[in-house]
């Protein structure tokens, strides 16, 4: 994939970002989700590229935009084949509601690069470069505070541990308590969650927990362009959801992957924020247009780039919406 590519498909996230960060504390998350949604798409057919949805909004009879499975971009002669895993809009009630951390996401990989994930919960942990190699979805949270403690050279107590304020993570916050290290819980999110693991100025340096296997995807995308470590496992909630996985080429279903299994290869990712969090600002708006933050990272070379831009809508009609 050209290394230009990447900067291209910022735009892609900033305008899903715009597109959301319009509608920000109106309390509507599908109102906000379908504005990105739209945008995205639009932004899509710019792009030189045979792209193909596997990880989007759901099954087309779900989804009438950014399915998995629908083809994206220009896709004519000398397009390069790619995987594209999105959410237009990662924190929709964050968004809807005003809160901090939703963002726009695009991961890119060649194909076959991504993994189909199917729409149920995994397990994740992710940390950061410095704690590479010292995490085993096999050992207990316990465990693996200590070991990612003794790797980053801190005490337990040192670390901060991202978690999906959710009832299922109730036994998992005591442990995570029990153990000394300190929490921050998320109301939504853990893409970004997993991402602020690999920026030290974010003050996270843990996730922990069960969130979306698509999510997952998208943030192994992340985690591998930046050097950190990820794993993995799916929790099916249902003989529904095995039954789905299986369909999709997933064979075992308690198998532990790593960050470069769900994302193969070299890989892209973009995020633009809609809501300000702990690496991106949010979306600025003033007269006659508006401010983004964004993030763009390579896995090939490790180049993280992060882009402040400023966008006149009377130089862009595209972006006033």
């Amino acid at each position: 994939m050209d290394r230009n590519l990447a900067m291209e498909v910022v735009r892609v996230t900033e305008m899903a970002a715009i597109a959301s960060a319009r509608l920000m504390g109106r309390g509507n998350k599908d109102e906000s989700d379908q504005a990105a949604v739209d945008a995205m798409r639009r932004a899509f057919d710019a792009l030189q590229i045979d792209g193909t949805v596997v990880i989007g909004e759901g099954e087309r009879d779900e989804a009438p935009m950014l399915y998995i499975g629908e083809k994206v971009g220009k896709r004519g002669e000398g397009a390069p084949e790619v995987d594209i895993a999105l959410d237009p809009l990662e924190g929709t009630n964050l968004c809807a509601y005003g809160r901090p951390g939703s963002i726009a996401v695009v991961a890119m990989a060649g194909k076959g690069g991504l993994l189909n994930a199917p729409d149920t919960y995994m397990e994740k942990m992710a940390v950061g470069p410095r704690a590479r190699g010292a995490i085993d979805l096999r050992k207990t949270p316990t465990e693996n505070l200590r070991s990612i403690a003794e790797k980053m050279k801190v005490y337990v107590e040192d670390l901060t541990v991202v978690v999906l304020d959710r009832e299922r993570h109730t036994d998992l916050i005591k442990e995570i308590r029990a153990a000394g290290a300190r929490i921050r819980l998320i109301e939504d999110g853990d893409v970004a969650g997993a991402i602020a693991t690999c920026f030290e100025d974010t003050g996270v340096e843990v996730l922990m927990g069960i969130g979306g296997a698509p999510e997952g995807v998208i943030a192994a995308a992340a985690i591998r362009a930046t050097g950190g470590d990820m794993q993995g496992r799916l929790v099916p909630r249902n003989q529904g959801e095995i039954d789905r996985a299986r369909s999709m080429g997933i064979t075992d279903i308690s198998k532990i992957y790593t960050a470069e299994e769900l994302a193969k290869g070299e890989v892209m990712f973009a995020a633009s924020g809609v809501t300000t969090g702990d690496f991106l600002k949010g979306v600025r708006f003033f007269g006659g247009g508006c401010e983004t933050h964004s993030v763009v990272m390579r896995s090939k070379t490790g180049t993280v780039r992060f882009i402040q831009s400023v966008h006149k809508f009377d130089k862009k009609p595209g972006y006033a919406f």
